[in-house]
């Protein structure tokens, strides 16, 4: 595996901050929580996948033996409301008027060990009346289809600028859609070439290895959970509105997660293990096995309708988009992501005319919500694919289009949007200068793909809090709500800090989230760490070294601009001068606490589409080789590059890794990982039967190149990464076997079997 850097990078590589925790052993996630008399918690779930819940009878499971709670709709009147979301509040703690799908929760039981919270599930009686279920897009829009909801779950509509819109329940079975559209309609009127393209998208699981997992603490009225979640803050928002309780009396603690990639996002597993906890007047874990993380969230299976418009040079003019977004049983967060998907189909391209519909449509399947690239892995499939088909049509090389295309440095994304802030064409130069030697002469069923994948990132209208604390000894605390989930946040953060105040990353700490103490964060998603809190953690920084001079200055009868701190020292001129004697000397034995808070929230503005302008933008360039075999339909991916602009990489290697793996995830999407459904029962949800990608499968040829273009708003010029690395590889691959044996594949993932009855069609 090589890896291609380019210009410039801050301070000196080093090792992670979590680097020993974590190969040691001596990390701790939410999974090795233990609390005194801590019991555990199964689930029951349904086997049927929509059906009215008739009776339900738990008499028997109370009595079982070490059962000390039993979680039934019977016991739901002990809390303010039975359900949860994020626009739309549809999700039951537990079920108590239906099931919708296969895996919808029935009851649950708290028991001293697992084993018997299992056996005490076996002991509860259900009637439940089927009813007629929908198990995709298609049935689930046909007319006469049963409705999962037949009256409209309480919702509720976002503030959108100028050409964005939403509306709740636009039809029976489609909770949400979103809207948008610039530029007028006769754009279309205008072009040489109209061309409509259908693309689908599999549906796919996380599969992150630490399991959806939470211990909760019931005292009194005071709740306190330990989670796997990326949000805490409003999940603590969130449990309060559940639960009827006051923020201050909920305490979330956040500590390692090991892996989420957006599934862990919002309530899963705490109302239960709250609610059982306050049953049983004990300390409740509850721990989801792997096979029921593939019943709890899942990425969104999608049917996207592109309708383009292009001159015969290859000029875009006009787009029209329908997507539909299979949400599964419930709505989750499939709103936020129907307005992503929606507001990102144009890809990073200039158009005179923009049209989106996106609707979020219901079935009786697991429910579908955040994954990694949010809503753009979906349209960069379909936007990238379909723009190589253009090309091919009109007979213009794929490159070259999209360099004609590009949105340049500076360029409003659309009407009222911020600028971009990388160099498109110079990304992609970058990629296609690594297969030069590809091109020419071409062996037999070999072909080069490229893609350009595209997002906003840094969440929308999102508020970041930080504090830095700096001890009389000069060594440095940071406390921020950003949960480190692998990306290596806490070094990039911790790296912020010492770089301003300018001492070695080693004497600065992160703290432990806690929501009693840390200052608040909207979560850990839409790569906005170093962008956002990054932003918060930096005034942080500076406002606590600002003070540290200004204290400084009084002492030494000089202005704080004649000075500067240094590894704890403060230098005047030539002289240095410890911070730890000054302080001694004025607040006497025991020291002090220099503390000061960093904020920062993109602005909000009417004019933008999404009420506030995006916070940056990230890029993932793609490109690959492949080589396909026509007699057996194999397909084998000889090189894969990816790209990403870190702006300024805090750390080049951290980059680098999220790059590299949002890059396999892409391959697992392109060409293995999908949850295969018969009818509403899922086939494939066990980590033996879903396939995804092996060392085995990983090109003869991965190589990465760092961006670093420096035109981020971040800390020292820095951008987010980690999404933008998986969102290119699918459309590549799929432009590449098209190049390489003429057949195009329009539905993921990219299988022998569908190249062999494509090359049947044209031979």
């Amino acid at each position: 595996m090589a890896d291609r850097n380019t210009y410039r990078s801050v301070g000196s590589e080093g090792a992670r901050v979590d680097a020993w925790d974590k190969v040691s052993g001596a990390a701790v996630y939410t999974t090795d929580i233990e609390r005194p008399g801590m019991l555990h918690a199964k689930l029951l779930r349904s086997s049927v996948a929509h059906a009215r819940l008739v009776r339900i009878d738990a008499t028997k499971a109370r009595q079982a033996p070490g059962v000390h709670a039993v979680l039934t709709r019977d016991e739901l009147s002990a809390v303010n409301s039975p359900v949860y979301g994020y626009f739309i509040k549809d999700q039951p703690i537990v079920a108590f008027d239906k099931v919708r799908y296969v895996g919808d929760t029935l009851a649950a039981v708290a028991a001293e060990t697992e084993a018997q919270a299992e056996a005490a599930l076996a002991l509860i009686e259900v009637d439940l009346e089927p009813l007629d279920a929908v198990a995709d897009i298609d049935s689930a829009l046909a007319n006469g289809a049963a409705e999962l909801f037949e009256e409209a779950p309480l919702g509720m509509l976002p503030k959108y600028g100028v050409g964005a819109s939403a509306e709740l329940r636009p039809m029976a079975n489609a909770c949400y859609v979103f809207r948008y559209s610039t530029g007028e309609k006769s754009a279309f009127e205008s072009c040489d070439h109209v061309f409509e393209d259908t693309f689908e998208f599999s549906r796919m699981h996380h599969l992150h290895l630490e399991p959806f997992v939470t211990v909760a603490e019931t005292r009194g009225d005071h709740i306190e959970i330990w989670t796997s979640g990326q949000n805490p803050f409003p999940l603590r928002k969130e449990i309060g509105r559940v639960f009827g309780i006051s923020e201050n009396r909920i305490t979330v603690n956040t500590p390692y997660i090991g892996g989420g990639f957006g599934a862990k996002n919002n309530c899963k597993t705490e109302p239960v293990a709250i609610l059982l906890s306050k049953l049983a007047r004990r300390p409740v874990r509850l721990c989801l096995t792997t096979e029921e993380g593939f019943l709890t969230n899942t990425q969104h299976a999608a049917r996207l309708v592109l309708k383009t418009g292009v001159m015969n040079d290859g000029r875009f003019v006009a787009r029209r988009s329908e997507i539909y977004l299979d949400s599964g049983a419930y709505s989750d967060a499939s709103p936020l992501v129907a307005e992503k998907a929606g507001y990102r189909i144009p890809g990073p391209y200039r158009w005179e005319h923009i049209d989106t519909d996106c609707y979020c449509v219901m079935t009786n399947t697991a429910p579908a919500g955040p994954f990694r690239g949010f809503g753009g892995t979906q349209t960069s499939w379909a936007s990238e694919s379909q723009i190589d088909m253009i090309a091919r049509r009109l007979g213009i090389d794929t490159v070259e289009i999209r360099r004609r295309n590009f949105l340049k440095p500076g360029d409003a994304f659309v009407p009222g949007e911020s600028g971009m802030d990388s160099d498109l064409e110079e990304g992609l130069d970058l990629v296609v200068a690594e297969f030069a030697g590809a091109t020419t002469p071409r062996k037999p069923n070999r072909g080069l793909g490229f893609a350009i994948g595209f997002k906003d990132g840094g969440g929308v209208n999102k508020p970041a809090l930080a504090r830095v604390k700096v001890a009389t000894s000069g060594d440095a605390l940071l406390q921020c709500g950003t949960a480190e989930i692998g990306q290596g946040i806490k070094t990039a953060m911790t790296r912020v800090v010492a770089e301003i105040l300018d001492i070695d990353a080693a004497r600065v700490t992160y703290a432990p989230i806690n929501t009693d103490h840390t200052p608040f964060d909207q979560g850990t998603n839409a790569s906005s760490a170093i962008t956002v809190m990054g932003q918060a953690v930096e005034r942080a920084a500076t406002n606590v070294r600002d003070e540290i001079l200004a204290f400084a200055g009084q002492q030494l009868n000089r202005t704080p601009e004649s000075l500067r701190l240094c590894d704890g020292m403060i230098i005047d001129a030539d002289d240095k001068h410890p911070l730890n004697l000054m302080v001694m000397g004025y607040y006497g034995g025991t020291g002090f606490e220099f503390s000061a808070d960093g904020y920062f929230k993109s602005p909000g503005d009417h004019a933008a589409p999404l009420e506030s302008p995006c916070v940056f933008w990230e890029i993932g360039w793609g490109g690959v080789e492949v080589e396909v075999d026509p007699d057996t339909g194999k397909l084998t991916v000889l090189k894969l590059v990816v790209s990403g602009d870190a702006g300024t990489a805090i750390h080049p290697l951290v980059c680098r890794g999220q790059d590299e793996g949002a890059a396999v995830m892409g391959l697992g999407q392109s060409l293995f990982e999908t949850m295969k459904y018969d009818g509403t029962k899922l086939l494939n949800g066990d980590a033996m039967g879903y396939r995804v990608p092996l060392a085995s499968d990983l090109p003869a040829e991965f190589i990465s190149i760092t961006q670093e273009q420096g035109l981020g708003p971040g800390p020292f010029g820095s951008k987010g990464v980690g999404e933008g690395g998986m969102l290119p590889v699918a459309a590549a691959i799929a432009n590449a076997v098209e190049d390489a044996v003429g057949v195009r594949i329009t539905d993921l993932p990219i299988t022998p079997q569908k190249i062999i009855r494509a090359l049947k069609n044209i031979r």
